[in-house]
């Protein structure tokens, strides 16, 4: 029999872009909505009082009152091995990374410490509502394992992989062009297309690779269908002065990329704070999307990045949003969509609470090329879904009657809202988290999980 899972509660989801059409017509808000599931897959959305008589019987409904339920978060941008250092005080880009980040990654060449750390990550994700990451790893092979290993325990679809990094960085950090290609191409052959894991081609970025790593990478991508490519870019200035530096001969630091063919539709660019024009039309061009990480940026003093410059109808980039921890402050993006407001304000424009929504769901899957499986709440599309409870604080029970719009309510959810508001997360269908259970449920523990 297929299982067939019944969810009742206020619904938000899109129809539509709210950055290219008038937010009435892009969201879709049910008061009282059922959500029915069966097999992991959303099978029928409408009015409660339309569709109630369609629940099979013994099949109880879980009501969620004074909640919106979503589409699960989809995070563009973020590295898991860097939770141990969230919240490190003070630096740039180029000192925060010798000083705090490559000191810790370098302990994930123990596999204990690297499953504890997946274990505890993804953990933080379903607690935030995110169903869906795209995640980096660090150069040791058993980071990519322990987390597509936890991943696969509650069923989530994510997209990661192992770094790349053969110069510039600390010995124990360092592989080689060959040994990184022969280490990301036997992750690749072990995990990509397995449950819902999807192999990330992942090079730092082009200061701690050569040009022989890159065109490795290149290669790696040409192995197997829908894989992925993530790095970053232009995220800092000094940094942007330095791949100048090492490779002069590129036209710009996004030419560095695509002279090794990593920029396609499948590539995703953390910050692209300081792209230039030429850059986001070649961009736009290759169909290659950009992770916003507002409270990464913010932290590092690295630049405000231009979101409606990248948006622009005449030559759109695809944008999702990053939390980037740990330079970013939160794995929450209700906390990111409150950050990325500010910057909108800052760069002269106005982000909608319908947009900010947008880029978090439905943008993010459009980002990672998997707005046809996720980032809506839709009969077809997968069952990731968070429910928002729209009374989790004092302070948020005091806001909301005074909300006379959903949009309203929308945008207070995203400036007062946090992981407490997360009520519950699903996974294909199963509820892995309870904010009031205190409680995360993955897969019963099976043999391949662990291979």
């Amino acid at each position: 029999m297929p299982a067939t899972i019944a969810i009742r509660g206020g619904l938000v989801t899109f129809r539509d872009d709210p950055f290219r059409h008038p937010s009435r017509d892009c969201l879709l808000h049910e008061l009282d909505a059922l959500i029915l599931i069966v097999d992991g897959r959303i099978a029928q959305v409408g009015p409660y009082a339309t569709l109630r008589h369609a629940v099979p019987d013994g099949v109880p409904v879980t009501h969620y009152e004074n909640a919106v339920i979503s589409a699960g978060f989809v995070d563009c941008h973020v590295h898991y091995p860097q939770l141990p250092l969230i919240a490190a005080y003070g630096a740039q880009l180029l000192e925060w990374l010798e000083h705090y980040v490559f000191p810790v990654e370098a302990r994930y060449a123990d596999p204990v410490f690297a499953a504890e750390v997946a274990a505890t990550f993804l953990r933080e994700l379903l607690r935030n509502g995110t169903t869906t990451a795209a995640v980096y790893c660090t150069v040791h092979p058993q980071s990519v394992e322990a987390f597509f290993t936890e991943a696969a325990r509650f069923d989530a679809r994510m997209v990661a992989g192992k770094v790349l990094m053969d110069r510039h960085a600390p010995d124990d950090l360092r592989d080689t062009a060959q040994q990184g290609y022969d280490e990301s191409a036997a992750l690749m052959d072990r995990w990509h297309g397995r449950g819902r894991a999807h192999y990330c081609v992942t090079p730092r970025f082009a200061p701690t690779s050569t040009d022989a790593q890159l065109e490795a990478a290149g290669a790696l991508l040409k192995r197997a269908d829908g894989l992925y490519m993530q790095t970053h870019i232009a995220e800092n200035r000094a940094e942007c002065a330095w791949v100048e530096t090492l490779f002069p001969e590129r036209a710009s630091y996004l030419d560095v990329y695509a002279h090794a063919g990593l920029i396609g539709s499948r590539s995703v660019l953390g910050h692209g704070i300081h792209l230039g024009e030429a850059d986001l039309c070649a961009c736009h061009a290759a169909g290659a999307a950009l992770a916003h990480c507002p409270t990464s940026n913010l932290f590092l003093g690295s630049g405000l990045f231009r979101l409606f410059d990248a948006l622009d109808p005449r030559r759109p980039v695809r944008v999702g949003l990053g939390t980037d921890v740990g330079a970013g402050t939160s794995l929450g993006q209700l906390a990111t969509l409150n950050e990325a407001y500010k910057v909108a304000q800052m760069t002269g424009h106005t982000l909608s609470a319908a947009q900010a929504f947008w880029l978090a769901t439905a943008g993010g899957a459009e980002a990672l090329s998997l707005g046809d499986r996720i980032g809506r709440v839709a009969p077809g599309f997968e069952a990731d879904l968070c429910v928002l409870d729209l009374g989790a604080t004092p302070l948020m029970r005091f806001r909301m009657p005074f909300c006379d719009t959903l949009d309203d309510q929308l945008f207070a959810l995203m400036t007062l809202g946090d992981d407490r508001a997360v009520r519950a997360t699903y996974v294909a269908g199963r509820k892995v988290y309870d904010r009031d259970a205190d409680d995360f449920f993955p897969l019963p523990d099976r043999p391949e999980a662990r291979r």
